[in-house]
């Protein structure tokens, strides 16, 4: 092992990175080499030597994986910085030893697992053969966390082996609230590449942990020592695992379907899990809809065999041509979910072509329909600051409630149904005052009740649908009730521009120069002057004191409002990097006013490439 370490310890001084970084992953691998020589996948690593590949082992060692918006989440690897059997047990450790401080007078406690369909098998050929990395499979996690709670005298829930269904993000945190457990772990990466992997760690409210509770699970993580898990058989044996029965995702299914209210339901619908976990056909049928499901993609494989780049996220529209290609005439819309099946996709049939929606566009349709409904209370919508303006809009103008400033995350829409839920009051808003009716966010997720605290694609699917069928009624499609929300609303442009960092002195770089627009905020962009520029790490703004070092990441964030113009009522820019991928995320929008013509919106179009080539400018002179 001593050979090992100095074969790549000199390999690692050869990389091409700040001084700093190459210590951290020197000292890091030394210590993982040491803490446990049997899970330290010493096959791997020789592979990354014989490949030559120094610059991966860097970046695997050069941190702890951190912890973004959603979790942990990366590439399957060997390392601190990397997802594997080691990593997660240091997570399911540190999450029980949370669990145990939360919940001290508790006499057992419980937690429902779940997981999608990824496994391993290096297709971006890091290691050059087979290592025993390859068949890391999500399951495969969840089983070791089931049997490492196990040896806590902890009880899971979680699919048992012969068990043929999968258990989606949004079912899990129906599941944990559902069986009255005390939290939850999901293993997924979400929408990410095959050979991704992550861990989300949830609370018993079935809430992803908003600071300061993340950090405290956090800090249990970095104390948490070495796993000892049980046997499978031992702990089943044992009864600390529990199968998850089908009664609960009926009664997800049940749950969410409520909330169609009376529709008709003459539309033709077809669905796609795109190979993952997704069952909203399921909702669909419980609601008196008859979907059909695109089978050829729904056999689980985390490979994504027949989706365009194997990347299953439905916020792409390329995702959707397989089913488009194969969609009955009949079919009026077509839905689809990634591999968690949270985030929901849909391509409408328009005037004879396929049109792809938006995150930000299913938010406004989901919102416009579930505020159609007869409430007793005021409703309420809550959406993440980077989401459109046009759900404000149209929240306004039906009398809704709105907290539509959020930081991005859903954890965070998860957290004022919390504060709402234990505290009676949450920005203002007393919660004896309004019903819940939807939570969005403009990476496609949407949740419309309140007996689920995450992204729920079956909810978005839902609404959609219900809408679908109304306007179908009338002769129209959601593109036309689209086109109405814009003449009614404003006509909102919304675009995202992504600049990566990558290598182990990306962080770094994207951290600069953020921290230089603090010092020096920019005046002017794209020709617009900057009316209001906003730090979210400021403890005297809108979020108060800082929380914890979590919620210190998570405000990284710089708002900035622009002067209106000719043809328009101004224009937002919010800078943030991602909490998963080394990468800035550039949120630009332009709000058009209400009744604007078809030269208008060319007008508009015109003006956001030049807000855009204004944000590229100003980066690039950063970075200069």
């Amino acid at each position: 092992m001593s050979d090992l370490y100095q074969r790549a310890s000199q390999a690692m001084r050869a990389v091409e990175a700040k001084p700093e970084l190459i210590d951290a992953a020197i000292v890091n691998l030394k210590s993982w080499l040491e803490e446990d020589a049997e899970g330290a996948h010493l096959d791997a690593l020789e592979a990354l030597l014989r490949q030559g590949n120094a610059d991966e082992l860097v970046s695997a060692f050069y941190r702890v994986l951190p912890f973004g918006t959603g979790g942990r989440r990366g590439p399957v690897g060997v390392g601190l910085n990397r997802i594997n059997p080691r990593t997660v047990s240091a997570c399911v450790e540190g999450h029980i030893m949370w669990l145990k401080q939360r919940f001290s007078s508790a006499e057992r406690l419980k937690v429902v697992i779940a997981w999608d369909v990824r496994c391993f098998k290096d297709q971006r050929g890091l290691y050059g053969g087979h290592t025993s990395l390859h068949g890391t499979s999500s399951r495969s996690l969840g089983e070791l966390a089931a049997r490492i709670y196990a040896s806590h005298g902890i009880e899971s829930h979680l699919l048992l082996p012969h068990s043929e269904r999968l258990v989606s993000t949004p079912e899990l945190s129906f599941a944990i609230r559902h069986l009255g457990g005390h939290g939850g772990l999901n293993l997924s990466a979400s929408h990410n590449p095959p050979d991704d992997n992550g861990v989300k760690v949830y609370d018993e409210r079935g809430s992803m942990l908003a600071p300061p509770d993340d950090q405290s699970l956090l800090d249990c993580v970095a104390e948490a020592k070495a796993s000892r898990p049980l046997s499978w058989d031992g702990a089943l044996n044992g009864g600390w695992i529990k199968g998850l029965q089908q009664e609960v995702h009926d009664a997800w299914a049940a749950t969410v379907a409520l909330e169609a209210g009376d529709s008709p339901k003459d539309i033709g619908v077809l669905f796609t899990p795109l190979h993952g976990t997704g069952m909203v056909h399921d909702v669909l049928t419980a609601a008196g809809f008859s979907p059909q499901v695109h089978a050829p993609q729904a056999i689980p494989d985390g490979s994504f065999p027949t989706v365009p780049g194997h990347i299953a996220n439905p916020e792409r529209p390329v995702t959707f041509e397989h089913a488009i290609a194969h969609a009955d005439d009949d079919v009026s819309i077509i839905l689809g979910t990634d591999p968690d099946a949270d985030r929901i996709g849909c391509a409408v049939r328009h005037q004879g072509e396929w049109v792809s929606l938006t995150g930000n566009q299913i938010g406004a349709l989901v919102v416009h329909n579930v505020l159609k409904r007869t409430l007793k209370k005021q409703p309420l919508v809550v959406k993440t600051e980077v989401t459109s303006g046009l759900i404000t809009a149209i929240g306004e103008a039906h009398g809704a409630a709105l907290v539509d400033d959020l930081l991005v995350g859903f954890k965070y829409i998860g957290d004022v149904l919390k504060r709402l839920e234990v505290d009676g009051e949450a920005f203002g808003i007393q919660a004896n005052d309004v019903q819940f009716v939807a939570g969005i966010e403009e990476s496609h997720g949407v949740l419309i009740t309140d007996a689920i605290r995450d992204k729920d694609a079956g909810g978005g699917a839902l609404a959609l649908t219900v809408e679908a069928a109304r306007a179908k009624k009338d002769g129209k499609t959601l593109i036309d009730v689209l086109e109405s929300l814009w003449q009614d609303h404003g006509y909102f442009i919304n675009e995202q521009l992504r600049e990566r960092f990558d290598g182990p002195s990306g962080p770094a770089k994207l951290a600069a120069i953020l921290e230089g627009f603090r010092e020096s905020p920019p005046s002017t962009i794209g020709g617009r002057s900057v009316e209001r520029f906003v730090d979210h790490r400021d403890p005297a703004g809108r979020f108060g004191p800082i929380l914890s070092e979590t919620d210190n990441a998570s405000r990284n964030v710089l708002s900035m409002k622009l002067s209106a113009g000719d043809n328009d009522d101004g224009a937002r820019v919010i800078l943030r990097p991602s909490g998963t991928e080394p990468l800035m995320k550039v949120y630009v929008e332009l709000k058009g006013r209400p009744n604007t013509s078809n030269e208008g919106r060319v007008e508009l179009k015109s003006t956001m490439m030049e807000l855009q080539r204004g944000v590229r400018a100003m980066l690039s002179a950063e970075v200069a």
